[in-house]
């Protein structure tokens, strides 16, 4: 089995994140996408949701999809919710799978500021994601990968959509062009607080979860 791991803190769950994961998951092959809500986010974050609210919603946004999973993985242990920590226990539960971590460009060229990054590269592969604003060729000032220049000049030159690449763990990392709908978490918790429409960018059981428990008001 292949399964992407796509994590986050979901705050709330919206379009963007859905979308990504479905062509992810259609485009690779994937049998299981397995969305992972940080419980306690090693970064503070303005307007987060109770963890309880933010995994109810990507609960609620998923379930008719038959390829689409949750895990409460980050709220069966103690601390800060940590990707390497996150990982090593998927990896403990899936022991002959194959496994990807999904992050957009903008994360992946943060990895060396996030915790035993080192190690995380060492244990996983990596689907790498187009996201709004950002082009592939900035990944070659990333400290975690080696590869042609060309390489990345040609997915931004839109000269195919996916393409693999090699990084210096030998993990490798799986660069893939999908939609880029430029919604955001902040734009909708933004909206909330000014009282601007927030439907079409989310599904309509998490705006009505919103409304209801009335997330995200000043």
């Amino acid at each position: 089995m292949k399964i992407g791991v796509f994590g986050g803190t979901f705050n709330p769950v919206h379009f963007g994140h859905l979308r990504a994961a479905e062509e992810v998951r259609e485009k690779l092959q994937l049998e299981k996408i397995l969305f992972v809500p940080a419980k306690n986010p090693p970064l503070k974050i303005k307007d987060l949701a109770e963890a309880g609210h933010r995994y109810e919603m990507l609960r609620i946004s998923i379930e008719d999809n038959k390829w689409f999973e949750i895990s409460d993985v980050e709220f069966s242990y103690k601390g800060k919710s940590y990707t390497v920590k996150t990982i090593e226990i998927l990896r403990r539960e899936y022991v002959n799978e194959t496994m990807y971590l999904i992050v957009g460009i903008d994360s992946f060229l943060d990895l060396q500021n996030w915790w035993r990054p080192d190690r995380l590269t060492d244990i996983v592969d990596f689907i790498v994601m187009a996201r709004p604003g950002f082009s592939f060729i900035e990944l070659a000032r990333s400290p975690f990968i080696k590869t042609d220049y060309r390489i990345l000049k040609s997915m931004d030159r839109d000269k195919g959509d996916m393409c693999e690449i090699k990084m210096l763990s030998k993990r490798k990392a799986i660069l893939l062009k999908v939609t880029e709908l430029d919604i955001s978490s902040t734009l909708i918790r933004d909206y909330i607080k000014i009282g601007k429409s927030i439907k079409y960018l989310l599904p309509q059981e998490v705006y009505s979860y919103i409304i209801k428990n009335k997330l995200y008001k000043k």
